[in-house]
């Protein structure tokens, strides 16, 4: 047995999970946050036989994409009489970090 911990964009996970029940593969979904950029993500926990990985991380690849997204850095304090712009900043957001890790024992109750 193997626990794939998959950490994907919010707006990947709707497809991500579909595509995984689709094939036969449950997960459990959890709302988390994180990265600098502090914006939704979805942490998706697999418990899956080691024969089904392959096949769960390709159905991760297939369906969380990197993207670049345009963002305006919040600007830092100016002192008084000082005026600064925020000029918008391209960055990658998406894709997936996805940990597999060995399970001793699963039960579903």
């Amino acid at each position: 047995m193997k626990l794939i911990i998959a950490v994907v964009q919010g707006e990947d996970a709707q497809r991500t999970v579909h595509a995984l029940t689709d094939k036969g593969i449950s997960s459990t979904r959890v709302s988390s946050t994180g990265g600098f950029l502090q914006q939704g993500n979805v942490t998706l926990l697999i418990g899956i036989e080691e024969t089904q990985v392959a096949t769960a991380l390709e159905i991760i690849r297939e369906n969380c994409h990197e993207r670049s997204r345009y963002l305006t850095p919040v600007p830092p304090l100016a002192e008084p009489g000082e005026f600064l712009l925020a000029y918008p900043v391209e960055v990658q957001v998406g894709g997936a970090t996805v940990f597999v890790v060995p399970v001793d024992s699963l039960e579903k109750i």
